[in-house]
């Protein structure tokens, strides 16, 4: 019987079965911001263990409120800064370098096929597009797995999507994983891992590929992946060139992380893509969801371009090709947030950056502060806001706002007609 590719990495990395389902896995990357870990931290110290399994596989960075906005988030700042310097850790992004977590660690190539990747964040799954398992865990094993190394999981089943036909013009990867969430429900996927696949996942960039598994979580899944394939050496070449003779020789080796075709399955879902329109949420349930056409016309107060889930150059490219020339409706705020330096550096050099701001768009340093209402655009009670984010949560971008999650194509259109808006209209 062959094995998913979750069901490799597991019997790749097993540590120990401490009781039957359990299963506890070395870990190849520890990732760290400053909202959840500085909690694992401390008592870490407070038990006299303030020390980390292996400085080179930590990744750290300052994302979600940054620069501080007060002292509270100013101490959580200060707190994963002083352990990062007292424990030397190599990779840390401070404020200057720092960007949108699920961001940078791809762009900076730590995040390969076969990988075990682990993070106080739901979001962590994004990291399975590269053919890796990527979870989001809380503060004890986040803990742990900074101390050890390890971290226990229950024995994996996978959910298999397979996504067929042909992408429509307008349509993008947010509208397919809205889709597919509003098939699966908000507890579809709970404690499955959702294995992406079919010729539309073929054809997919890698940040494409991050956006279908950043919102795995929004149905329940623990991770979401994509099989590794060119589309991924491509991406991580100029980090894995001195390892492979040829790209060709990577694309052999990460195979090894393809599930097997008669692997099994705890079910599957098919999905025709070839005639889906734009989506997006209402309500407060990222299952809640619409065609874009449905919800035309209702108003809006901001329309959000960011996040861990539709942040990056692709997606900024898309809203910019909508607002290039126009100007966005005065009843709006316009805010965008490119999700690394990098991705704001070449946003800058292609012009994009110029675009959105000619249209009337805030533009604004790397941070996740919007999304889940800590900064960098909170909602007022009763507002409403279009937003590439990943949640619609009540009160997640502020208390009593209302969030409609959407492509940055959607949100782009939305912007400039001051009401919701299918782009291919315009």
């Amino acid at each position: 019987m062959g094995k998913t590719l979750a069901e490799k990495i597991f019997d790749s990395h097993l540590r120990d079965e401490p009781f039957p389902g359990a299963k506890v896995l070395s870990l190849d990357r520890v990732l760290c911001h400053e909202i959840t870990t500085p909690v694992a931290i401390a008592d870490l110290v407070w038990r006299e263990k303030d020390r980390v399994f292996d400085k080179t596989k930590l990744k750290v960075v300052i994302d979600h409120v940054t620069p501080s906005k007060d002292t509270k988030t100013a101490t959580q700042a200060k707190i994963l800064r002083e352990w990062a310097r007292r424990h030397d850790i190599p990779d840390f992004f401070d404020i200057g370098r720092n960007g949108v977590c699920h961001a940078i660690f791809p762009e900076k190539g730590y995040i390969r096929p076969g990988f075990t990747v682990i993070m106080g964040d739901s979001h962590t799954c994004t990291h399975g597009a590269f053919g890796a398992f990527a979870a989001g865990v809380g503060t004890t094993d986040l803990e742990v797995g900074i101390l050890k190394g390890v971290c226990a999981f229950r024995e994996p089943e996978t959910i298999r999507i397979n996504l067929n036909g042909t992408m429509p013009d307008g349509v993008y990867a947010k509208d397919v994983i809205l889709h597919v969430i509003s098939k699966l429900g908000v507890n579809g996927a709970t404690d499955r891992i959702v294995e992406f696949r079919g010729p539309v996942v073929d054809k997919m960039s890698m940040e494409a590929r991050m956006t279908l598994c950043n919102m795995a979580v929004e149905a329940g899944g623990t991770s979401g992946v994509c099989m590794p394939d060119m589309v991924t050496v491509d991406f991580l070449w100029k980090f894995i060139k001195d390892e492979f003779s040829t790209k060709e020789a990577a694309f052999a080796d990460y195979s090894e992380w393809v599930s097997d075709e008669d692997a099994v399955y705890a079910s599957t879902l098919d999905v025709d893509v070839s005639n889906l329109e734009p989506q997006v949420t209402f309500g407060f349930k990222p299952d809640c969801v619409k065609t874009v056409k449905e919800l035309q016309g209702t108003p809006v107060d901001q329309v959000y371009i960011g996040s861990c889930t539709n942040g990056r150059l692709e997606d900024l490219r898309q809203a910019a090709d909508v607002l290039k020339g126009k100007k966005i409706a005065d009843s709006v705020r316009g805010i965008v947030s490119p999700a690394t330096p990098k991705i704001f550096q070449d946003a800058l050099e292609e012009g994009i950056i110029q675009i959105f701001m000619e249209s009337g768009f805030c533009v604004t340093n790397p941070t996740c502060g919007a999304c889940l209402g800590m900064s960098n655009g909170v909602l007022a009670e009763g507002e409403v806001a279009a937003s590439t984010t990943n949640r619609n949560f009540n009160g997640r971008m502020g208390k009593g706002g209302m969030v409609h999650l959407m492509s940055p194509e959607s949100a782009a259109a939305t912007a400039l007609a001051g009401v919701i808006t299918d782009a291919r209209t315009l």
